[in-house]
């Protein structure tokens, strides 16, 4: 797959399928949108193309700061794996902000990337002010020779999936399985192992305290899960449970994400670690003291065990 990074380094593709979008989290209606677009470039001999944006559109719009699903690097990786042909990456500013939904059509899709269809979801908006929509793309469709295709949303439970969903499941309910439905794949986190107080060792559970490479990145809901862990130099992952909180039973200062790897016998001291999240186990909670604590880890220990018995 091409990664092409506008404006510098694009090339000009008149028979690409495009679609257009951050994707953010790469979910099961992203899915559907890019399997259309995968379908319809063998059908044209086209490149699949998909148009995203960084940073999110939002940040720049309003100001707001959006919790990502997925960083950039993953978001590529994640649609490297549908087979997409393409991705060019937008720099969202101040001034791509300022084009109207023609311009950016017109100079931005057709003349600098190149389009001859469009594949766009439900309810898509784009351009100053999400002025743009599916009459006004049908209407430049007749004017600048390209079709347009607009999907239906993916629904589950009679609500359309989307990224602010999965965003609330995983930030506020920590509803990590419910994620997953959504996602079509269990949701993860990665960073590199950095030391921490060295508590846990002294308690029969070693952590393992990772900081993450983008502060964008959304943590789910503080509380313990039960994760598999993947480490770089291990083809095998392993069984583990997160914590992820202020550690209240030691008045800790800032919120940690701590994964105590089952059955690890060696130190992970800068090695990048992936967790993927499979179950809530229980909220964040201050014990009275270290004994009390250790005891809860113990049945956090073996209710994590049992959740990823099965869990491949």
């Amino acid at each position: 797959m091409r990664v092409d990074h506008f404006p510098r380094n694009v090339q000009l593709e008149k028979h690409g399928v495009v679609t257009i979008g951050v994707f953010d989290g790469i979910h099961l209606g992203h899915r559907s949108i890019l399997d259309r677009v995968l379908d319809r470039s063998s059908v044209i001999t086209g490149l699949s193309t998909l148009v995203t944006f960084n940073p999110h559109p939002r940040e720049i719009v309003s100001g707001d700061i959006v919790p990502l699903l997925t960083t950039l690097n993953e978001r590529i990786e994640l649609i490297r794996q549908t087979g997409l042909d393409r991705v060019v990456v937008i720099p969202f500013d101040d001034e791509f902000a300022r084009l109207s939904p023609d311009q950016f059509v017109r100079d931005v899709l057709c003349e600098r990337i190149g389009m001859r269809e469009l594949v766009i979801g439900y309810d898509h908006g784009f351009g100053k002010g999400r002025r743009g929509d599916i009459a006004l793309l049908r209407t430049l469709a007749e004017d600048l020779g390209f079709s347009v295709i607009e999907l239906s949303a993916r629904m589950t439970d009679h609500t359309p999936i989307s990224s602010s969903a999965i965003r609330q499941m995983l930030h506020i309910d920590g509803d990590v399985e419910g994620a997953a439905l959504l996602l079509g794949r269990r949701y993860s986190v990665s960073g590199e192992v950095v030391k921490g107080d060295g508590r846990g060792h002294l308690i029969g559970f070693p952590t393992a305290n990772i900081s993450l490479g983008n502060r964008r990145k959304l943590v789910p809901q503080r509380g313990v899960y039960a994760v598999k862990v993947i480490i770089a130099d291990s083809a095998t992952p392993f069984d583990g449970m997160m914590n992820i909180g202020f550690r209240p039973t030691f008045d800790g200062a800032g919120m940690r994400l701590e994964v105590h790897v089952f059955d690890m016998d060696r130190t992970l001291y800068g090695q990048s670690l992936q967790v993927e999240f499979v179950e809530r186990i229980r909220d964040e909670r201050k014990f009275d003291g270290m004994e009390a604590l250790k005891e809860q880890l113990k049945e956090d220990e073996l209710r994590c065990r049992r959740a990823l018995t099965s869990v491949s």
